[in-house]
């Protein structure tokens, strides 16, 4: 069976954890079976480490933060800038603490309104999203979901259209053809590899606010791409010229258990309030929840136990380059 906790690759990985709005005090998170805490130093600027004080292991996101301070629930450690120690209650006035007391931090950055982390040194960027540094368009943060689901299989559904008539008839799939033409894979912009498709997508309720038209179906131009390890972009054209980007993003909290969350870019004229804008999207998401959590296990990385069509070569390919990542890192 493949696992996903003990390897080396995605420890030198970028991961999202949280939505940088969410993160002030401690934040307990977890990522590839570790847990960690998340929290803002008195500089504001924020600090990933591991879970546990370095004077009896207990839990620091138990704790509280006073001006980017964090205190040990246990104790009364204090942490300041950077995870380091500056106060052992215990401890005589003027004796310094020891050279142990301070905290390993993890990298860590903040991108798109998120807060990225890894178990090590990381090998590779985040992603670059242009859109996010053009001031046409605007960015929408959702919240981070627990899935229970193995990222394998949230990132195979990212990369799938097949599905689209069969999952999403609550939302833009109904009444979709169920044939997918040949199409080409290949590199996309910014780093991802996909492919670009059309769809006629159903464009009632909540569809509306999204595509910004009363027609019942609406023309789009898309694209899907991956890139690795379970970073899925999604872009949609509408005829229009309304443009709604998404980067689908899931973190292994376990091999069989995973956060959720997306980041949405569109350049419309920003007068439709954001939660009607991704209120679809939502929708979107939790149909796929409902059906991934019923598949249990890590997704099968080979290319001989699962049957593939041509529909499927775009996860198909994710699998086979995220394999191959797995094997030589």
């Amino acid at each position: 069976m493949t696992t996903l906790c003990d390897r080396e690759a995605l420890k030198r990985s970028w991961h999202p954890v949280a939505r940088s709005a969410d993160v002030g005090g401690p934040l307990a998170v977890r990522l590839l079976g570790e847990d960690l805490v998340v929290w803002r130093d008195p500089t504001g600027t924020v600090v990933a480490a591991r879970d546990r004080c370095t004077h009896r292991e207990a839990p620091l996101s138990a704790g509280t933060a006073e001006r980017g301070c964090l205190t040990c629930p246990y104790h009364g450690w204090t942490f300041g800038e950077a995870g380091r120690c500056v106060s052992v209650p215990s401890a005589s006035p003027g004796v310094p603490v020891p050279p142990k007391a301070h905290l390993v931090t993890l990298p860590v950055e903040e991108r798109y309104g998120l807060i990225w982390t890894a178990l090590e040194t990381p090998d590779r960027p985040i992603v670059d999203m242009p859109w996010d540094r053009d001031p046409s368009f605007r960015r929408i943060n959702t919240p981070v979901e627990v899935w229970t689901t193995s990222v394998t299989r949230m990132t195979d559904n990212f990369c799938d259209m097949t599905h689209f008539p069969f999952v999403h008839t609550g939302t833009f799939g109904k009444g979709q053809d169920p044939f997918v033409p040949k199409f080409d894979l290949g590199p996309l912009p910014d780093g991802f590899h996909g492919f670009t498709f059309e769809v006629m997508a159903y464009n009632e309720s909540a569809g509306t606010a999204a595509s910004g038209q009363d027609e019942d179906r609406v023309h789009r131009v898309m694209t899907t791409g991956f890139s690795l390890p379970f970073t899925v972009r999604s872009t949609i054209r509408y005829d229009t010229g309304l443009e709604h980007i998404l980067l689908l993003l899931g973190t292994p909290i376990d091999d069989v258990t995973s956060y959720f969350t997306f980041v949405v870019w569109r350049n419309d004229d920003f007068s439709v309030p954001a939660d009607e804008v991704i209120a679809l999207d939502m929708a979107i998401g939790a149909e796929d929840k409902a059906m991934l959590e019923q598949v249990k296990g890590v997704l099968p990385l080979d290319q001989t136990s699962l049957a593939s069509v041509q529909a499927d070569k775009c996860s198909v390919e994710w699998r086979r380059q995220f394999a191959e990542m797995l094997a030589t890192g």
